[in-house]
């Protein structure tokens, strides 16, 4: 992500029978991408880190430092899964994201694979909404989710479990106009550097992950997951109804 980053906190919890998980030692996380470079993952892992997001693509640029990373947080025994930075003034959301799957945006049922992550955010170089309408910016959202879900065929209780979201409350409201189009099937990873997520995205009851500081004791920007260990191990094998609001 940018230095303006959105991870998605992905959204809050039910267990498999429905009701809220407890809240309590959170799994702590990060995301990196080639910012970070050669991360000490072994190191990360000590600090309390069991999850990380790790950037993919960006059009049709590759992270190079993604296979590196990924298998480094592989091997140390975290919770992985790639995200990719929107650009929706270039390409359709279909074509980008086929690019994501082909280049580390993948699911697998394994365990330890987190859903892929749109990263969606203000335009780092342009016009903040990319030069779309809302409504326009919405089709271009649901085109990258589904084609995503169409790859991955990822259910879950009878949700279309499609990829993870990662915006700000601000962007969202100011770019899609507040839509709540996603909140029954996309969990949510929501940017917010402050002491508690705020005011979330309309149609979300909770976020699934938060992305809460930009630093922290390791590296990249640090999240956590709205639950408990067991639960992001369930939600990562496509066992739980996804924290939808």
């Amino acid at each position: 992500m940018t230095r303006v980053r959105i991870l998605v906190a992905l959204v809050g919890a039910t267990s498999v029978l429905g009701a809220p998980f407890e809240k309590r030692a959170q799994p702590q996380g990060i995301d990196v991408s080639s910012y970070q470079g050669n991360v000490d993952w072994s190191t990360a892992k000590a600090n309390g880190v069991t999850f990380a997001y790790i950037k993919a693509t960006e059009v049709s640029y590759t992270n190079p430092d993604f296979s590196s990373q990924y298998t480094g947080a592989t091997h140390a025994g975290l919770i992985r899964g790639g995200y990719h930075f929107a650009h929706p003034d270039t390409s359709s959301g279909a074509t980008q994201a086929e690019y994501f799957l082909a280049n580390g945006g993948g699911w697998s049922n394994d365990g330890v694979t987190l859903p892929g992550a749109l990263d969606i955010e203000y335009n780092p170089n342009g016009a903040k909404c990319y030069g779309l309408s809302a409504s326009a910016m919405v089709s271009w959202i649901s085109d990258f989710s589904n084609t995503y879900h169409s790859h991955t065929k990822r259910y879950c209780h009878h949700h279309t479990l499609q990829s993870v979201i990662y915006t700000t409350t601000d962007w969202w409201t100011t770019c899609t106009g507040n839509s709540a189009a996603f909140a029954s099937n996309n969990p949510l990873w929501i940017a917010r550097y402050s002491s508690s997520v705020g005011t979330l995205p309309a149609g979300w009851s909770y976020e699934t992950f938060w992305q809460y500081a930009d630093s922290g004791s390791s590296p990249g920007d640090q999240d956590r997951f709205n639950g408990d260990a067991a639960g992001l191990r369930r939600y990562a094998a496509g066992l739980v109804d996804a924290f939808l609001g």
